[in-house]
């Protein structure tokens, strides 16, 4: 089970997006990121330098000018962790209310 964990560094919507695609592939090609995103390079490659410096993207450049990238482990527990605490928001919020202090109803 996935301890929930609200983490800042993955919830910007760029970079939660970047690694949910990095979630669901190995690696992935940097054109196909940037075309799946609608990023720029720059743009691409400063989300990416962002999250290899947190230690949640591994980004691997070849001599052919190759970038490609993929989650870390640790990558993978922060976005799971990130996804469980949004859960946990989203299923509080649809929880049925039981007519406590958070009950606002009008006359």
């Amino acid at each position: 089970m996935t301890t929930p964990r609200f983490d800042e560094l993955i919830h910007p919507s760029t970079r939660l997006s970047l690694v949910s695609l990095l979630a669901a592939a190995d690696w992935a090609d940097f054109s196909f990121i940037r075309d799946q995103l609608g990023l720029s390079d720059s743009a691409l490659s400063k989300q990416l330098s962002t999250l290899e410096q947190a230690g949640y993207v591994a980004v691997d450049r070849t001599i052919r000018r190759r970038v490609r990238a993929r989650l870390t482990s640790d990558g993978r527990v922060a976005f799971l962790g990130h996804v469980a605490a949004l859960q946990a928001i989203v299923a509080t919020a649809n929880a049925p209310s039981t007519g406590s202090a958070g009950d606002r109803s009008r006359n």
